[in-house]
């Protein structure tokens, strides 16, 4: 069975790395890479070194409809070269392009992962069409979470029997492993030490909630002059522009710091400084940070998005309403009150993301779902 994954916008992606790992202890199936981006991709490297054959098509987001145009000819011809049994893309760039190469060239299983579902919806919804028309395009539909299946059904309209729930996975020893140096270095950097610090890993796009997490600042300051907001992510430069307007207007230079780009490796070390994980997204297919959270023994305040749908409240997380600035100061409060409760939340969500969450899990899933799509 050979399996080609295709992703757009990306130089390199942590999961496929683990795939094409995984993959080499197994003797009956071959994955295959293909990275759509404007510059040569790390993806090249990353797949020589696991022996994995790696493809890439230049492709410029900027000129999204000439680009994926150009896609579209040369998927044609590589999928024509490799034969693949399966194709798998992840994103609208990619998905685009390469299911409709796929089907016209008569490939029978065509997977499509919604990891970018809610973005037309919410921001350009005259493309709404076009997730339909992948997900026509598409034999399997691939939801990360059961809030990203439901939209898939409910707005998207997508057949519910090409839905396949399988949630995201990671290796536990990869995503924990932080040094107390990197935890040292970044308390020191970021002014955290002796701080109540609480972070959140996300683009700086207006449906992450920063700003609900601004008007909440604004309240808990008063009540706890200790507390330090950690934001690790970058986004588009007018919005970072206003986010810092808004911090500044408030007086909360101090409170609230954007530590924007912080490397993979670090990022388990970066969690390890924090006393509770904030997530008030507005939406959110899965999730990836507040699963990294979770597995670092983080206590996580998130909105009932993503992969947040098995957690209980006040039991292995707390679950935010959606759109509510109190409630994000009823969280901050409720981890605070007692560092038991605190610690006690945070143990049982690691349980629960080593449960869950995990990559292995993901694999068998992901395997055995191709394996009964051959059948």
């Amino acid at each position: 069975m050979h399996v080609v994954y295709l992703m757009a916008n990306n130089s390199s992606v942590p999961y496929f790395k683990w795939f094409a790992e995984r993959a080499q202890s197994e003797k009956d199936i071959k994955f295959s890479f293909i990275a759509l981006y404007k510059e040569r991709p790390q993806m090249l490297d990353d797949m020589s070194q696991r022996s994995c054959d790696c493809y890439w098509i230049k492709y410029d987001d900027a000129k999204r409809k000439r680009g994926m145009a150009f896609a579209f000819f040369k998927l044609l011809r590589l999928f024509k070269k490799i034969k693949p049994d399966i194709v798998h893309t992840h994103l609208f760039d990619d998905s685009l392009p390469g299911l409709l190469a796929a089907k016209i060239l008569g490939i029978k299983q065509r997977w499509i992962t919604k990891q970018d579902a809610w973005f037309h919806h919410l921001y350009a919804p005259s493309y709404v069409k076009f997730d339909r028309f992948n997900n026509s395009n598409a034999t399997h539909i691939h939801a990360v979470s059961t809030e990203n299946k439901k939209f898939l059904i409910n707005v998207e309209k997508a057949p519910e029997d090409k839905i396949y729930l399988i949630r995201n996975g990671f290796p536990f020893d990869i995503m924990t492993k932080s040094n107390e140096q990197d935890i040292n270095t970044l308390k020191e950097k970021y002014e955290l030490k002796g701080k109540f610090v609480v972070g959140t890993v996300a683009r700086l796009i207006e449906w992450k909630g920063h700003q609900l997490i601004i008007e909440a600042a604004k309240e808990l300051v008063k009540k706890y002059s200790d507390i330090k907001f950690i934001w690790a992510g970058t986004g588009s430069p007018e919005y970072k522009a206003l986010l810092l307007k808004q911090i500044h207007e408030a007086n909360l230079q101090k409170h609230i710091t954007i530590a924007d780009w912080i490397e993979r490796q670090r990022m388990p070390s970066l969690y390890k400084t924090m006393d509770m994980y904030l997530h008030p997204a507005i939406n959110e297919p899965f999730g990836f940070a507040i699963s990294e959270a979770l597995m670092n023994g983080i206590p996580i305040a998130a909105t009932q998005t993503g992969s947040v749908d098995l957690i209980e409240h006040e039991k292995s997380g707390y679950v935010l309403e959606m759109n509510n600035v109190r409630d994000i100061i009823n969280a901050v409060d409720f981890y605070r009150q007692d560092a038991n409760i605190k610690h006690s939340i945070a143990l049982a969500g690691a349980e629960h993301a080593k449960e869950y969450l995990i990559f292995e899990r993901m694999w068998k899933e992901q395997i055995n779902s191709y394996k009964k799509a051959f059948a």
